[in-house]
């Protein structure tokens, strides 16, 4: 039974005229004689699951495209119910059922199957990692089964694109990132003579089949109409930029506009406006104990396009919800917008609010901070004031891109001079609370998952660190899985038994691929690669 079939089992009991459903608020029952509430309000995460189950894809497609929709619902409770829905800002929908106005029962809407990175459809962000479960509807609804728990043997994803039409009130850039956003892409690709590309479940696919290629100057002329003046200035000394562009009501996007050797182009990366929860990326738990650590360095490592920023953005928010204390972020540029709940937020934007990473985190300091998060540790003197403001009694989350966790730590030391890496294994050895190394594997069925690597700093751990004994963490990690450490190999063969990704993906993903080779063997999983 679907959940939105819990509500129509309360609508017969009560013999109500409607009931109306809004992200954070109590469900409401329309009866002629007045209005009544539950006591318990819905969360925003529990009604857009319940609204992905429910309404057939280009419903979906409707509500992102325009911010309203209807659909008809056949209800295995016996009734026939019309069914509005409405955006009325990001975070918070509105959903009405009401007994059909139809004279005949219509077939019941199909559930949305999965798409964007996880099991759930991540529909107001597009970008989710795992199963989004999100827990009981509301009230004296039953609790429904968590999305992610579905049977790996479910009903792929039709592949078919979705088309949107284009408002020529709008830049025509936005048509491009509204059809991206439309068909669940995580990136749009566009380059001078060549045909608007996306990336989609992890592959990447021409958006617009059959279109003709992008002329090199139409390309420029509609990169340049959305690209802030300052951002302008900066192409033009350095031939790339970074910066972020919005959409109202659908999402932001994260840019890059670069030139090549037929002209510019652009990458631009879906960035929701709303924030993923721990459960819908599917984070284990040891990486959310390091939510509740008062000091310290948290790294989050892993290649581009891993969803790095995704996963920082859950931990901020899960934090935002349940500590208070005083976050400071500082990202190029800022993507995933956090607004004040139980903590205070700062985040800033480096070349707008202030000049680097190094000379934000130097401020940080002064301004009384618990937690500061690096959007990217590139450079030494940024690195070294990072362990320093961990050390200092501070929560410091940063990202870098490094595939594993024994060589996130050797990148870190290495960066330095040789006559001070002694002293930064010591420092490092003392701050380092965790690593988190992640990859996006394509999922059975369409989609994405996260396999993650985690590292957790302990006793035995940091005297590794000190004496320059990395090439032992893997094995400290395989010993250490009572301690919630795990190797990346020891997950991707987890999603491989579960049915949740190929062996061949796995092995693509696997950083020592002899060892997996031989994991899969012993496991009795056959492995197929072209040449064997």
């Amino acid at each position: 039974m679907m959940r939105i079939d819990f509500y129509v089992q309360h609508l017969i009991k009560h013999d109500a005229k409607a009931i109306e459903i809004e992200s954070g608020q109590p469900v409401r029952f329309v009866f002629e004689a007045g209005d009544r509430q539950s006591s318990k309000a819905i969360e925003h995460a529990q009604l857009s699951q319940l609204v992905q189950e429910a309404a057939p894809n280009k419903v979906l497609d409707e509500l992102r495209q325009s911010g309203r929709a209807v659909f008809t619902h056949n209800s295995d409770a016996g009734m026939v119910v019309d069914v509005s829905l409405r955006t009325k800002r990001p975070g918070v929908w509105a959903m009405r059922i009401a007994p059909s106005s139809g004279a005949s029962a219509a077939p019941s809407a199909s559930p949305a199957p999965s798409s964007s990175f996880g099991a759930g459809r991540a529909l107001g962000g597009g970008r989710s990692l795992g199963g989004s479960t999100g827990g009981a509807p509301a009230a004296s609804a039953p609790s429904a089964a968590p999305v992610a728990s579905a049977p790996p043997s479910a009903a792929p994803k039709s592949k078919g694109l979705v088309s949107v039409q284009r408002d020529p009130s709008e830049p025509e850039m936005n048509y491009y990132l509204r059809l991206m956003k439309a068909n669940d892409a995580s990136d749009l690709h566009l380059s001078p003579d060549c045909v608007p590309l996306a990336r989609i479940d992890g592959s990447i696919k021409e958006l617009e089949p059959g279109a003709p290629p992008l002329d090199p100057e139409h390309l420029e002329r509609i990169i340049m109409e959305i690209t802030p003046p300052e951002n302008r200035e900066e192409f033009a000394d350095c031939n790339d930029t970074d910066y972020a562009h919005a959409i109202e009501g659908l999402c932001r996007f994260r840019a890059n506009v670069f030139r090549d050797r037929k002209g510019v182009g652009a990458v631009f990366r879906q960035i929701p406006f709303e924030l993923l929860t721990v459960e819908q990326i599917g984070l284990p738990k040891k990486v959310l104990d390091l939510c509740w650590l008062s000091k310290g360095l948290v790294l989050v490592t892993g290649p581009t396009g891993s969803g790095k920023s995704t996963t920082l953005s859950t931990l901020i928010d899960f934090i935002n919800q349940n500590r208070d204390d005083h976050i400071i972020t500082i990202e190029d540029p800022i993507e995933f917008v956090h607004p004040n709940k139980k903590c205070l937020i700062n985040q800033r934007e480096i070349g707008t609010h202030t000049k680097s990473f190094k000379s934000a985190l130097r401020a940080a300091l002064r301004e009384d901070p618990d937690i500061v998060l690096v959007g990217e540790m590139r450079d030494l003197e940024t690195i070294a004031i990072a362990i320093e403001t961990a050390e200092t009694g501070h929560l410091v989350f940063g990202t870098l891109h490094t595939t594993s966790a024994p060589s996130t730590v050797d990148r870190i030391i290495d960066q330095f001079p040789p006559e001070q890496q002694e002293q930064i294994r010591v420092m490092l050895s003392e701050s380092l609370r965790g690593v988190v190394a992640q990859v996006l594997c394509k999922k059975v069925g369409g989609g994405r998952v996260a396999a993650y690597e985690i590292l957790v700093g302990n006793p035995a751990i940091a005297n590794l660190i000190r004496e320059g004994k990395t090439y032992q963490l893997k094995s400290a990690m395989q010993t250490g899985k009572k301690l919630g450490m795990q190797t990346m190999n020891a997950h991707l063969l987890e999603h491989v038994q579960n049915g949740l990704v190929t062996p061949e993906e796995a092995y693509v993903k696997s950083n020592d691929k002899v060892l997996f080779k031989q994991q899969l063997q012993g496991a009795g999983i056959q492995l197929s690669l072209g040449g064997d």
